[in-house]
């Protein structure tokens, strides 16, 4: 199964950015978008579910404009939901999960903590919050969880390592929950692959920052320890345009 997952960041954005024909060359059997900001009646049935896919769409209860999620699925899953169970961490569109046969999967636009003390706190729960749900699927089937993390993990996930140590994003507190992510077993599929700096996934629209490739590595797929020899490729495809965030990938046999 080949999965892409990308943050939009305005899935009406992206429409005029040429998204229709990415998604008609992506070859995925699923899509994971993050940061839709749109809700299903401002679609078109043709937006809602684009040719080849079922659309499973999930936003902010709350907020509009906000957050969001979809998956586009050529195959249907068994069953799907949305959000995490604990019902802190509902309401803002975050979560679209998806039960397939093989595995769990999990598109996931993890909130972000730049906001102030408060909301880093509502991150750094909402990452338990999942972690303790993916680890009571885990002894049924394998777990797959894409999308933006909002953390880059190590120093060679950034391009401004040293200059991003106290930037929400970069924190050793948001950092040591990767680690113990890791440590529970679960596998960044693209270091399986490629060891080496530069590789990025998102860029601040300031200051020529994408060009010069000044970016960062937040959006990722883990596998769970079990899955991670069905990995067969993990990739970023940085030239692909529309978004700060480009798409990221995985293929698992």
């Amino acid at each position: 199964m080949r999965i892409i997952s990308w943050n939009v960041n305005g899935f009406r954005a992206a429409l005029g950015k040429g998204f229709v024909d990415w998604l008609a060359g992506c070859g995925a059997d699923v899509v994971m978008l993050q940061e839709t900001k749109v809700e299903p009646q401002q679609l078109s049935e043709a937006e809602l579910n684009p040719a080849g896919y079922s659309g499973v769409w999930n936003w902010s209860k709350g907020k509009k404009g906000y957050s969001g999620t979809a998956c586009f699925c050529k195959t249907p899953p068994l069953a799907h939901s949305f959000g995490l169970e604990d019902p802190r961490y509902r309401g803002e569109g975050r979560v679209v999960h998806l039960e397939y046969p093989d595995f769990h999967l999990f598109n996931i636009y993890f909130p972000n903590g730049q906001k102030d003390e408060e909301r880093l706190a509502y991150k750094l729960g909402f990452y338990d919050a999942f972690l303790a749900q993916a680890e009571s699927l885990r002894g049924a089937k394998p777990i797959v969880v894409g999308g933006d993390f909002n953390t880059a993990h190590t120093e060679i996930d950034l391009k401004n390592a040293k200059a991003n140590e106290k930037t929400s994003g970069f924190l050793p507190i948001e950092r040591a929950w990767l680690d113990k992510f890791v440590a529970h077993g679960y596998v960044d599929t693209f270091r399986q692959f490629e060891k080496g700096p530069g590789h990025y996934s998102w860029w601040s629209f300031r200051a020529n920052a994408r060009a010069k490739n000044v970016g960062w590595r937040i959006d990722y797929f883990f596998v769970s320890d079990e899955l991670k020899d069905r990995v067969k490729a993990a990739w970023i495809d940085p030239e692909v345009m529309g978004s700060d965030h480009c798409p990221v990938g995985v293929e698992i046999v």
